[in-house]
């Protein structure tokens, strides 16, 4: 096994001897194998340990007798104590997850501490086997059937070529001593329950399951490769980045007549689900204006482009009193200056798309700063008449998502700015103005 071990990590260039390779052990047998493997090939290694306390004296044994192997081995070894029901309660998370979530936090940081080249975690095949129907009784798109990476970044599963009976017979052979979690014998788990009922019937069908899952398993994951260039090709072609927000040309839906797949692999990384995705399809050459949301982000469906800007929830009304600085709300930064009187006085500055030059005199403090509504209107710089905001919005042809970003200055409950768009007429510069307030607005 340690040669196949040796050949699999080599093959799949996980780590080097010379590279610094953290060990995540639980204290069971799968951890302390590959513990064992890592020590005997000679690798540069130290252990981390992370105590869930969920299992009472158990959970502390774990900890003990973890700590008591790296001792009598000479690994460098790291602990932690979780307080894991808190956590999971106060992150609305099942245990599992909230676990997961710690554990895996807790490794990054240690490794950034440390300087570890690699974060090495004990899965095997018949892990990935169980993961991959975990996803499919959840519905998983195709990404589901290739299972547990060997490889995410840092994190390396060096022990993905072996199988659980593979596993167990290496520490039997070779007298290795273990942690057995009791948890593992509950059926309370999905995963469980995958391992004790499902994969046993599977077996008795085909006695080769694990060899013949595996062809299946690679072909999967080579297919998945060509998918995965395919959808970069196509983010490269169709998407972009402007100004803060995601925006997807329509005309990338014409490389997939009908079929939602390509779009969906994208917009889910902003929360959005395959049905959304159909629907988006269905609707994306109507009117113009149809928005989608998922739990953090909007999708406009505008003229050109599908457009996804970010949900900021953070739009009370701000009170700018005078002081200088800058003020915050939303996507925006708002900086208040008061000029002196020294500074020109020439009335183009008032025409900056994001800075406003505003005649003191006329404004008086605090200004209210707030995203625009309906019924808003403003007397327009250059235009000589009051105008429905709502109607200067569409003659400067901002889409809906932009629409949903803008913001007015009031003073007196009169706008004296429709932030990064326009001043109002009424509070520009003139040559007899001797004091000027100067707003400037930017994206965070």
């Amino acid at each position: 096994m340690l040669d196949q071990f040796l050949q699999f990590v080599s093959r799949n260039q996980l780590c080097s001897q010379s590279d610094s390779t953290l060990l995540t052990v639980s204290g069971g047998i799968d951890s302390i194998v590959m513990l064992y493997l890592f020590r005997e090939a000679g690798f540069n290694i130290s252990v981390a340990h992370a105590n869930f306390q969920l299992r009472g004296d158990e959970s502390d044994g774990d900890q003990q007798f973890v700590t008591e192997v790296c001792k009598a081995f000479n690994i460098p070894f790291f602990t932690r104590r979780f307080n894991t029901e808190e956590y999971a309660w106060e992150n609305s998370l099942s245990i599992q997850l909230a676990a997961r979530e710690m554990r895996y936090a807790w490794f990054k940081e240690l490794a950034d501490a440390k300087k570890f080249d690699h974060i090495a975690t004990a899965h095997h095949f018949d892990d990935t086997m169980e993961t991959i129907l975990l996803n499919l009784i959840r519905g998983s798109g195709v990404d589901g059937f290739s299972g547990v990476p060997i490889k995410n970044g840092r994190i390396i599963r060096p022990l993905m070529f072996a199988s659980r009976k593979q596993v167990e017979k290496y520490a039997d052979v070779h007298g290795i001593v273990w942690r057995e979690d009791e948890s593992n014998h509950s059926d309370n788990y999905q995963r469980n329950y995958i391992r004790h009922h499902v994969m046993p019937h599977l077996r008795e069908m085909n006695p080769s399951l694990e060899s013949t899952w595996r062809n299946g398993y690679d072909k999967v994951n080579q297919e998945i490769s060509i998918i995965l260039r395919a959808s970069e090709k196509w983010k490269t072609e169709y998407v972009r980045e402007f100004q803060g927000r995601t925006l997807v040309s329509k005309t990338a839906l014409d490389e997939y007549p009908g079929n939602p797949a390509m779009l969906w692999r994208f917009i889910r990384n902003f929360g959005f689900n395959f049905d959304q995705a159909c629907d988006i399809l269905r609707a994306v050459h109507g009117q113009p204006g149809k928005r989608f949301t998922s739990p953090t982000h909007l999708l406009v469906l505008d003229r050109t482009d599908i457009i996804i800007i970010e949900k900021k929830n953070e739009w009370n009304e701000v009170i700018v009193n005078g002081a200088t600085g800058a003020y915050y709300m939303g996507p925006w930064s708002l900086a208040f200056h008061s000029v002196s009187e020294t500074e020109p006085s020439d009335s183009h500055l008032n025409n900056s798309q994001d800075t406003a030059i505003l005649d003191a005199s006329n404004v008086s403090l605090p200004l209210t700063w707030r995203k625009w509504k309906a019924g808003d209107f403003f007397f327009p710089l250059g235009l000589g008449h009051r105008k429905k905001l709502s109607d200067f919005l569409v003659d400067e042809k901002l889409s809906v998502a932009d629409k949903e970003l803008v913001t007015v200055v009031e003073s007196n409950g009169n706008i004296v700015w429709v932030s990064g768009l326009r001043i109002d007429d009424r509070f520009k510069i003139t040559t007899a103005t001797t004091k000027r307030i100067r707003l400037e607005i930017s994206r965070l």
